[in-house]
């Protein structure tokens, strides 16, 4: 029996959520960017998965040179699954017919369950109907031979399609997203019923793998690691140091740029419990001195990234044989940065260790974690055996401060946001809610507001308070404070910070927003 699905990538923002619902049902999966799944490799990789799943995407099947799915995956005689973008190319390329829509649907539709089916045994029964979340414009008006309706909605007459002799199916909708009731299940029933894949995949094999390929990359080479002191750089660091022992040496960089008390905290945890060679670079003179006056966030990143690499550089040149970078980049720093897909996805924001790093870097980057989610990650942080209470710490971006100070920053505006913060997260530890909340920081506003402290006139800063709750970074919800706790917090932050005189609390989910301002 085989064990894995092959995901071919066409571009979509929520490609990887594919990816991370079959592997919370034990499913191994491998992604392929559609831009690189020719032929000529993919009988290959077809001989060694029990399935396909074709993603969505931004591009529109009725563009003559939009990307389709390489001829060979439906060659093999494998069970393909085709979502919303790959649906289309799936029916476009089998001989039915995508038309441009003169109306677009996005958000949720009811779905209505038609028939009995493998798709959706156990999951949505026959005559239901099902709240699902749509994003198109384009629809398929005409099925290819062997293809029936088993569902639709009013936006989309061919919402679940079947060709259930060949084991191919295609959903107008995305399951991969939680706004698809039942939608794990589809996928769970494509990959265990449809497929017949073994669900034998887990954390300790990833981490096994890891280090295997850890091993191969690096070779006889020596390591090192831009340690931030947050999960995912201490996870990769961890990782890495179990794969190649002595070879690595952690660089912790001061920009300036970090919380109160950060640097002596890092420091401490990495020289005193994990017995790894940690060199503590100060250079938080150079970074703010590059980033003064420069208030467009994407410079800001940018900038931070290229200083970066200028002291790994020239750290690693005191190293004897080190010609690797380690980094702790997650696949939501890269699904936001650039396209899995090689340029078909939409950039939000360059994120300063994927879109902010020089073409001419002199070192190799390593990167373990590309492919995980946060709470992936703080899974294999436990199993690497970190303890909890370090693996539960929430995010902090690899930039810093700089891009919680919309506009252009200084010292005296970070000294201000540092105790702000400072603040905001005691309060959030001693009501009991750190471990409720996904992320929890203080930003401080480029707007001053007239108050009265002291029956005299204030003009001072405004200091924004942002908590969500996620399960992986991409979605999130603003956390549900009491009112009393934000006021407590806010009446301490203004009475214990000087240069902050107002309050407010950003509820805007993600999307539209982001979790971080900039």
């Amino acid at each position: 029996m085989k064990n894995a699905i092959l995901i071919i990538d066409f571009g979509s923002q929520v490609t990887q959520l594919i990816a991370r619902r079959l592997r919370e049902e034990g499913v191994y999966t491998e992604i392929l960017p559609s831009t690189s799944a020719s032929d000529s490799d993919m009988e290959a990789r077809l001989a060694h998965v029990g399935g396909v799943i074709l993603s969505g995407g931004p591009n529109s099947v009725t563009d003559a040179a939009s990307l389709r799915a390489p001829q060979a995956v439906f060659d093999a005689g494998l069970p393909v699954l085709g979502i919303c973008y790959g649906q289309q190319t799936m029916c476009s390329q089998l001989g039915g017919v995508v038309e441009a829509g003169l109306s677009r649907e996005f958000g949720h539709a009811e779905v209505e369950v038609k028939t009995a089916s493998p798709l959706f045994e156990g999951v949505w029964p026959a005559g239901s109907s099902q709240s699902v979340w749509m994003s198109h414009g384009d629809h398929v008006s005409a099925l290819p031979d062997g293809f029936t309706v088993i569902a639709s909605s009013a936006g989309a007459p061919y919402a679940v399609i079947a060709d259930e002799g060949r084991g191919y199916y295609g959903v107008q909708f995305h399951p991969e997203v939680v706004h698809t009731d039942g939608g794990a299940g589809l996928l769970r029933n494509f990959a265990l019923q449809i497929c017949q894949v073994e669900a034998n995949w887990s954390m300790a094999a990833y981490k096994g793998q890891a280090i295997a390929n850890l091993r191969q990359q690096i070779g006889d080479g020596n390591v090192i690691c831009g340690l931030s002191g947050g999960v995912d750089s201490s996870v990769t660091a961890v990782l890495i140091h179990q794969a190649i022992g002595d070879q690595l040496t952690c660089v912790f960089v001061d920009t300036g740029l970090l919380r109160k008390g950060e640097a002596d905290e890092v420091v401490s945890l990495f020289r005193d419990h994990y017995n790894i060679p940690l060199i503590h670079v100060d250079a938080s003179e150079m970074f703010l001195s590059r980033l003064e006056g420069v208030d467009d966030p994407e410079k800001k990143r940018k900038i931070i990234g290229k200083s970066f690499i200028e002291v790994f550089d020239a750290e690693s040149a005191k190293i004897d044989n080190a010609n690797f970078l380690a980094q702790g980049t997650l696949y939501p720093d890269v699904i936001e940065s650039i396209s899995a897909a090689g340029g078909n996805a939409v950039t939000i924001k360059s994120h300063h260790n994927v879109g902010g790093l020089p073409e001419d870097m002199a070192l190799e980057l390593v990167e373990p974690l590309r492919m995980l989610f946060k709470d992936e990650v703080r899974a294999l942080g436990r199993e690497l055996g970190l303890p909890a209470s370090f693996v539960g710490r929430h995010p902090f971006p690899g930039p810093g401060l700089a891009i919680r100070i919309p506009g252009a920053i200084s010292p005296e505006k970070l000294d201000i946001l540092r105790e702000a913060d400072a603040v905001y997260l005691d309060e959030i530890r001693k009501a009991g809610l750190y471990d409720e909340i996904w992320q929890a920081f203080a930003l401080l506003l480029p707007v001053r507001t007239v108050g009265v402290m002291g029956d005299a006139r204030s003009y001072e800063y405004v200091c924004a308070l942002r908590a969500v709750t996620s399960t992986d970074g991409m979605t999130a919800q603003s956390y549900a404070f009491q009112h009393d706790f934000l006021a407590r917090t806010a009446t301490r932050i203004v009475n214990e910070v000087k240069g902050v005189n107002r309050v407010v609390y950003d509820v805007t989910s993600k999307p539209p927003g982001t979790i971080e301002w900039e």
